[in-house]
């Protein structure tokens, strides 16, 4: 043999079909893909009362529509309120649909070997936004945004892709939780309506 290893990579009788399972799921795809949603209606986004605040899902993997690569939800945050605070390493960008407000993001010193290890640094930068702006939230960045407006809610529209995930590389840490998160809370259309109220004793 040209290879002295002839010995050790003819050995074994494990059997796969691995090839064969990629070219099933190509021919299947069309079929599979017309049973997926390509509009998604309100009433079929689900709401979540989550540790980063209220979400209500417009995409995502587990929602059955066509859409391979990106997941995204509507945030709302309530008249003077926050987000939660958190990092991910997937880059993220955010539109600002209603509002106006800022964010806080802190870069972070990353080090990858066998392990994963990140360190904040010093610097907090703030950044104001208001609506028709894109935020975009850099890998690995702590962030938070804050609405300005003590008397109006702020809806932002996240996305982020999937590929992080499907990598390996969905690192998400919670540093901080949203002032409205309770897990006891089940949102629908009444209990948002009750979160978008301006302030006691507000002109609205």
């Amino acid at each position: 043999m040209a290879w002295g290893e002839h010995g050790a990579w003819i050995a074994g009788a494990e059997q796969g079909a691995f090839y064969q399972q990629l070219l099933d799921d190509a021919e299947s795809a069309p079929a599979r893909n017309a049973e997926r949603k390509k509009i998604v209606k309100p009433d079929e986004m689900p709401w979540e009362m989550s540790r980063q605040g209220l979400l209500k899902h417009l995409i995502n993997e587990d929602m059955n529509t066509r859409m391979e690569t990106v997941d995204a939800y509507l945030q709302i945050i309530p008249p003077g309120s926050r987000s939660g605070k958190h990092r991910h390493l997937a880059e993220e960008c955010l539109y600002v649909v209603e509002g106006h407000g800022y964010d806080l993001h802190q870069d972070c010193d990353v080090e990858i070997t066998d392990t994963y290890h990140w360190k904040p640094q010093e610097e907090v930068q703030r950044f104001d936004w208001e609506a028709g702006d894109v935020i975009y939230v850099p890998p690995n960045t702590i962030h938070q945004h804050f609405n300005a407006d003590p008397e109006r809610p702020v809806r932002l529209i996240s996305a982020i892709n999937r590929i992080f995930k499907h990598s390996g590389l969905n690192d998400l840490e919670q540093l901080e939780d949203a002032p409205e998160y309770d897990p006891s809370v089940t949102l629908d259309a009444q209990t948002v309506h009750r979160y978008l109220r301006a302030p006691a004793g507000s002109s609205t």
